[in-house]
């Protein structure tokens, strides 16, 4: 194919919904790769709530945001069709940050490029059990947060990609597991197909008073979110309990900073240790991880549930959906 269509960044988005006046639809025809640089056709696309401070003009974030005119950036995974580089043959299959497009080309080192194991029957655990989610998710339970055995973890947005899969390595390393989503239908499948020993729906329940009856409290908080569900389990952490924030969704629609919690006094009172972590910090440690994601896997003790939207022209819409919370499980797009 001698050309590709591809989302481009037009203007600075405005809250999480209206994408479609911030990024428009283009066709190009691909041109020679440079030295060193592969292609791949993009078979899916990772919706990821990081990528929304990628489109905003702050400059103080984890990465620098994107120019405008650009085109979007995300997380691919798709087959090798030209190649400079020899790690990287044509046929195989890659998982890396590329564009939003049918074609992207990266410089691999840049984009983090890898072979991904053709092997598992769903290519799509990529993104799941085997992907960034993943990785995310444990180092953050076993090593930031520390979970113990028998202790309580709490989970915010646990019915998404990264929170659903943290609440699974919490369970399988014998911690009790208490997830935090909205809606009935989240919880639910939070407890029947997940396991987690309580769900907390923030929407329509107090998330603060369900905590309070937590004997000795949360010891250990995994924070995809922030806001006000971090003001809700400051105040029933345990004793030097420990806080793993990977995500902050909700300020990821502003162009400032975000509000500092209101319970900020809690840090002290309890004893807590707070601890940001950004998983780029830990790609290099991908091997280190994957023997025991994919045991469980193979297992059945680590699943993903995929919310999949069909067609480039639908990228928005999917992203839409992940950002406003009415996916379950991984957003992605089947190209």
């Amino acid at each position: 194919m001698d050309t590709s269509r591809y989302w481009r960044l037009d203007r600075h988005p405005r809250g999480n919904t209206g994408f479609e006046d911030a990024l428009s639809l283009h066709e190009e025809t691909l041109p020679p790769l440079g030295a060193g640089e592969v292609r791949l056709r993009v078979a899916w696309l990772s919706m990821d709530a990081g990528t929304r401070m990628w489109m905003s003009p702050r400059t103080d974030g984890y990465q620098p945001p994107l120019p405008l005119g650009a085109k979007m950036v995300g997380l691919c995974l798709g087959e090798v069709t030209e190649s400079e580089d020899a790690r990287f043959p044509v046929g195989a299959m890659v998982r890396g940050f590329g564009q939003w497009a049918e074609y992207a080309t990266v410089d691999p080192a840049a984009a983090g490029l890898e072979v991904v194991d053709q092997s598992v029957p769903d290519m799509r655990e990529h993104f799941g059990a085997l992907g960034m989610n993943a990785w995310t998710a444990y180092v953050g339970v076993r090593e930031v947060a520390a979970v113990k055995p028998g202790e309580w973890l709490a989970v915010s947005a646990a019915a998404g990609a990264t929170g659903s899969l943290a609440c699974q390595v919490g369970r399988n390393l014998g911690a009790k597991v208490i997830g935090i989503a909205g809606g009935a239908e989240k919880c639910a499948w939070l407890r029947e197909t997940i396991g987690v020993d309580m769900a907390i729906d923030y929407r329509n329940e107090d998330v603060e008073a369900r905590l309070a009856a937590i004997e000795g409290g949360v010891d250990a908080f995994f924070d995809n979110v922030g806001g006000p569900i971090l003001d809700a389990v400051l105040p029933n952490m345990a004793h030097y309990g420990r806080i793993a924030i990977c995500g902050m969704v909700a300020g990821y629609d502003s162009d400032g900073p975000m509000p500092g919690p209101a319970r900020f006094d809690q840090i002290l009172m309890r004893r807590l240790r707070v601890e940001g972590f950004f998983i780029p910090d830990f790609l290099e440690r991908g091997a280190e991880f994957m023997p025991r994601l994919r045991s469980w896997l193979d297992e059945g003790k680590l699943t993903m549930a995929f919310d999949e939207t069909r067609g480039i022209e639908n990228v928005l819409v999917a992203y839409e959906r992940m950002l406003t919370g009415r996916n379950l499980g991984k957003a992605i797009v089947r190209l």
